[in-house]
């Protein structure tokens, strides 16, 4: 990509450009990933890409994110049109369209084939010692979901001494961090996370979360919420406020379905902040999560039905 006859801000993308992702592809494949921070469906392939990322890492694979917000003038000259847009990058040139492969299954099968045909070099990927954390990461998660929060930090700060900037691990100790209340604990690890790694996806999906439990309330005081609510269907002030508290105290069924009546009586109100609190849910939840497909699904029905 030359950079004669651009301006200075096109030179610096340019430069960019070729120390993020040319230069490491000279003896690696760079999946280049272009996304968006308001991309849903980016947001739901960047855990796949990451993952499959990792464990190609000792093949000489490596990923590669371009924001096209930030990064307009390299997002033109690959002539992305839409997003998610995919390609697999060897010696400075596009060698695959990945874009239509969007499962864990399919992106293996391309990569595979495409490293059967490229002279890449094994291990090219890094210099950090490659470790088989995924199997952590799963004990980690499955902890979490199924309430034993307390065992699942263990699990995950234990992850976390092994790959201090793997993201899934430090999301994991946040989220289970919330879950056990720990919440200033949980505020204080992510203020003196990086900058770089506090920008991942699912790091900010923790904190959407984090910021979503500040409002946790006493069960009494969610009680009596819960009860004002249903005594004043009408007043959307008392809606709100129980909606928060109930998502905050893990109700989020409950809290779901007060935001879509809300909604749909008066989608309007207070400049949409039903809707918009709705969306921070489905952020805080994770947009790959199915119970958001679903409520995305409710929300589209009555916005669009």
């Amino acid at each position: 990509m030359a950079s004669m006859g651009l301006n200075l801000d096109e030179q610096k993308a340019v430069e960019r450009f070729r120390k993020e992702v040319v230069e490491p592809s000279m003896k690696s494949l760079v999946i280049l990933d272009f996304w968006a921070e308001w991309c849903g469906p980016c947001k739901a392939l960047t855990p796949t890409l990451e993952k499959i990322a990792a464990e190609y890492a000792d093949k000489g694979v490596i990923l590669a994110k371009v924001n096209v917000d930030e990064e307009q003038f390299i997002a033109s000259q690959f002539q992305v049109r839409s997003i998610p847009t995919v390609y697999a990058m060897f010696q400075g040139q596009p060698v695959a369209d990945l874009t239509s492969a969007r499962s864990e299954g399919q992106l293996k099968q391309a990569l595979d084939q495409i490293l059967s045909q490229l002279p890449i070099e094994a291990g090219a990927g890094g210099d950090e010692p490659k470790q088989d954390i995924e199997p952590l990461i799963a004990m980690g998660e499955e902890l979490l979901t199924s309430g034993d929060a307390e065992r699942a930090m263990g699990v995950f700060a234990q992850i976390i001494e092994l790959a201090p900037d793997n993201a899934a691990a430090n999301a994991g100790l946040l989220r289970a961090m919330i879950e056990a209340g720990h919440t200033e604990e949980a505020a204080a690890a992510l203020a003196s996370m990086p900058e770089d790694l506090a920008k991942d996806p699912a790091i900010e999906r923790a904190a959407a979360a984090l910021e979503l439990a500040k409002d946790k309330p006493e069960d009494s005081e969610l009680a009596g919420l819960r009860q004002a609510a249903a005594e004043n269907p009408a007043d959307m002030d008392k809606q709100f406020e129980f909606a928060q508290a109930a998502f905050a105290a893990g109700s989020r069924d409950e809290a779901a379905d007060t935001l879509l009546k809300m909604i749909e009586a008066d989608r309007g109100w207070n400049d949409g902040a039903a809707r918009a609190k709705l969306l921070q849910i489905f952020e805080a939840v994770g947009l790959e999560d199915p119970w958001v497909a679903a409520t995305r699904r409710r929300l589209s029905l009555i916005l669009f039905g």
